[in-house]
């Protein structure tokens, strides 16, 4: 039954970072079609490569995802069972909160549906959960990453702007676009360093869970490939309603706007992934970047009602994403055993 279950839960993981890059698939190409550096399809098809690519980098964020949510219990085949039942139902909560905000056309974050998920069906099956760590490595960057977002890119857009102040702007304007295709590749590329190592974490989860991995390993080949190609495939399928969000209704942005939001933010995702091994949002930090490089026009540029809608399904996303993992474990305890 527990091999089942394994196999259930790869399933159900490459799911998730399945609809995780058509939910974020707008993260590294929303701004570079909305200021018309690249179309449409060129987009998708860069940025599905680019996650694949970034998927195999590193797996600092999926060691972190693996080993420092929740403790593991002893190594019975009741606690096999009643652990890979947990992580089940925090990989459908995590879904279900993904398409909750697809369907609302809200850039919510992929990573935190996935660690809400992971604390709230570890909490109602009674897991001990490192709340330090979650702390450490979890809330506190989710809330420095937009922060620094915003502020480098405020920062780096003044003196883009400096810089370029006696240039040409359709001249300027065209190279800026032109350098958009470089951005936007790289953000594509820090998106598969952070979210599908996030479900590699979660499949090591499972089989540590089985025994079919030793405590402390390392993330297996097979599952590196397997998470990368669900992302890029889920990122080749698009994500347009969050598109229009992030391209449009934020700020309208030009191409150095552009270009300098998506450079700042791939830069936020690589030191955090590669130096502190944090699973933070790339939804969160290419949101705050276009909100810093549209407060360089002037405050009133940025639309504050859309930005405040963005912010309320951040806060909301960890606390839903954990009650419909809980809700979905007191559901199916009963059905699974």
């Amino acid at each position: 039954m527990e091999a089942v279950l394994v196999v259930f839960v790869v399933a159900l993981a490459l799911g998730f970072d399945f609809t995780n890059g058509f939910h974020d698939a707008a993260n590294a190409i929303a701004t570079s079609i909305s200021t018309r550096a690249l179309t449409p399809r060129v987009a998708l098809v860069m940025s599905a490569i680019m996650n694949f690519a970034g998927a195999l980098i590193g797996t600092g964020v999926a060691d972190t995802i693996a080993h420092s949510i929740v403790q593991m219990p002893e190594n019975t085949a009741a606690a096999r069972h009643f652990t890979l039942l947990i992580i089940i139902c925090a990989l459908l909560g995590a879904i279900t909160w993904n398409l909750i905000t697809w369907r609302l056309g809200l850039p919510a974050s992929s990573t935190h549906s996935l660690i809400g998920g992971l604390v709230g069906a570890g909490l109602a099956g009674g897991l001990g959960i490192y709340w330090k760590a979650v702390v450490e490595k979890v809330v506190v960057p989710m809330v420095v990453s937009p922060a620094i977002g915003f502020a480098a890119a405020f920062v780096v857009m003044v003196g883009v702007l400096w810089l370029v102040r006696r240039s040409a702007p359709t001249r300027t304007m065209r190279r800026f676009r032109l350098a958009q295709t470089v951005s936007a590749a790289a953000m594509a590329l820090g998106h598969g360093l952070q979210d599908a190592q996030k479900t590699m974490g979660v499949i090591l989860l499972a089989l540590i869970a089985n025994g079919w991995a030793a405590p402390h390993s390392h993330i297996p080949l097979w599952v590196k490939i397997c998470a990368a190609a669900a992302i890029s495939a889920g990122t080749y399928s698009g994500g347009w309603r969050i598109m229009r969000t992030l391209g449009r209704k934020i700020i309208e942005l030009d191409p150095a706007r552009g270009f300098v939001a998506e450079s700042v933010s791939a830069l936020v995702l690589y030191v955090m992934a590669l130096g502190l091994k944090a699973p933070v949002s790339t939804t969160h930090t290419i949101t705050s970047a276009i909100m810093g490089v549209g407060a360089t026009r002037r405050l009133s540029a940025v639309r504050w009602g859309v930005a405040k809608n963005i912010v309320v399904a951040w806060v909301l996303t960890i606390p839903a994403a954990g009650a419909v993992a809980a809700a979905l474990f007191f559901a199916l305890r009963p059905l699974l055993g």
